[in-house]
């Protein structure tokens, strides 16, 4: 009797479990950051429909570009926000690896420059003297001069609106 409970229990636990990680889906995605606000994949497609993307495909590519993996991102993006579909969520991310891949592809292929494994040794050595000379009186290294010597208000903003 007393293991029946056990594994009545048993299996109550299981199920809430089970229940607890299908309401928190967003634990189980692990590329969950490669999704995009659903607005911006809306428009992606009205730029790739519009006149002007269509006469830049033209341009570029010499024909129109098919426009509809982007609608069909923007539906499952939707699915993922409203009702946390994890197979929308789970295309839109196939989706996403895929124009990733496709706009690394030529950094990838490229055989022309040796990729190094870590940087130069002597990296941190000091600028030629010519460099520092020709940049001595520079905005940039007046303002890293004061900062250095303590002499900015730590209240005054770096920003400015041009």
């Amino acid at each position: 009797m007393s293991e029946i409970k056990d594994n009545n229990i048993s299996q109550e636990v299981t199920a809430a479990t089970e229940s607890c990680e299908n309401t928190n889906v967003e634990i189980n995605l692990e590329d969950k950051w490669m999704i995009r606000e659903c607005d911006l994949y809306k428009d992606e497609y009205k730029e790739c429909t519009s006149f002007r993307g269509r006469f830049q495909q033209y341009f570029v590519y010499g024909q129109p570009v098919d426009c509809n993996q982007w609608k069909k991102d923007y539906d499952n993006c939707c699915k993922w926000e409203d009702s946390k579909d994890i197979k929308a969520a789970e295309a839109l991310i196939s989706s996403e690896k895929a124009r990733r891949l496709e706009r690394l592809r030529a950094h990838y292929r490229n055989d022309t420059w040796k990729k190094r494994e870590s940087p130069p040794s002597d990296w941190e050595k000091p600028l030629p003297e010519w460099m520092v000379k020709r940049d001595e009186n520079t905005y940039l290294a007046h303002k890293a001069k004061e900062i250095k010597e303590g002499k900015v208000d730590s209240d005054s903003s770096f920003c400015s609106i041009m």
